[in-house]
């Protein structure tokens, strides 16, 4: 039997695009369950994914994209417990994808084949934030040097996984560094990492004075978690 894929979307402040991304992702043939985690949103985000057939979970504050994917799996157990289904295989997706999520299903195929444990989406570069800029040769670099794998987009977040991989992965490192240490972690536990390129289109971050904080967040975030993960056996 063909394995099911389970997408977790972490959400924040996304009211105007997390319906077009839920669609588009049970849209995708291997897709029969979405869950969505509205991560301390100022905005409707939790009832406009209430109002779709995603299962919906709300950090009453702001926890961060690693809290909102462990949470996102935990409710996902806890369905398929409830509901005596199988384990999903995971797919990341970010909750801003809208309509471009429907383009998700090659990201999945080597996965799915038993092909691959991880499988990180390569996207267009002017459709990406993350580009070419000081925090991705900054993780490039590092992951590289521990691992001896060079990854053209360390910090993208569409990623489709095993359970086992994930469980590799956990506890996620906090903040904007969980991408980065996820590969670290589970290169160095021996799974099998792929790059996929997909036409994906996302909120790109802005070179005002939001966007700069965000990068400079960024930039701490990824640089320690790695730096942890440097003094790791």
């Amino acid at each position: 039997m063909t394995p099911r894929v389970a997408a977790i979307v972490p959400a924040k402040d996304e009211a105007d695009r997390v319906a077009a991304t839920v669609t588009a992702l049970l849209g995708l043939e291997p897709v029969d369950l979405v869950v969505v985690v509205d991560d301390g949103s100022s905005d409707r985000t939790a009832q406009v994914a209430a109002a779709t057939p995603a299962l919906v979970v709300r950090h009453q504050t702001n926890l961060g994209k690693a809290a909102a994917l462990e949470t996102g799996v935990l409710r996902l157990a806890e369905e398929e417990i409830r509901t005596g289904r199988d384990p999903h295989l995971l797919l990341f997706a970010d909750a801003d994808l809208g309509d471009s999520a429907a383009n998700l299903e090659p990201l999945l195929q080597p996965v799915l084949a038993g092909t691959a444990d991880l499988a990180v989406a390569n996207i267009p570069r002017s459709a990406s934030s993350l580009g070419s800029g000081r925090v991705v040769r900054l993780a490039r670099a590092q992951i590289e040097a521990m691992t001896g794998r060079t990854m053209e987009q360390p910090l993208n977040g569409m990623r489709a996984l095993t359970r086992e991989t994930f469980a590799d992965a956990t506890p996620l490192a906090t903040g904007w560094g969980v991408e980065a240490a996820m590969l670290v972690d589970v290169l160095r536990a021996g799974r099998r990492v792929v790059e996929v390129p997909v036409e994906l289109t996302h909120r790109r971050t802005g070179h005002d004075l939001k966007g700069r904080l965000h990068r400079a967040m960024q930039l701490r975030d990824v640089s320690t978690a790695l730096l942890a993960r440097r003094f790791l056996s």
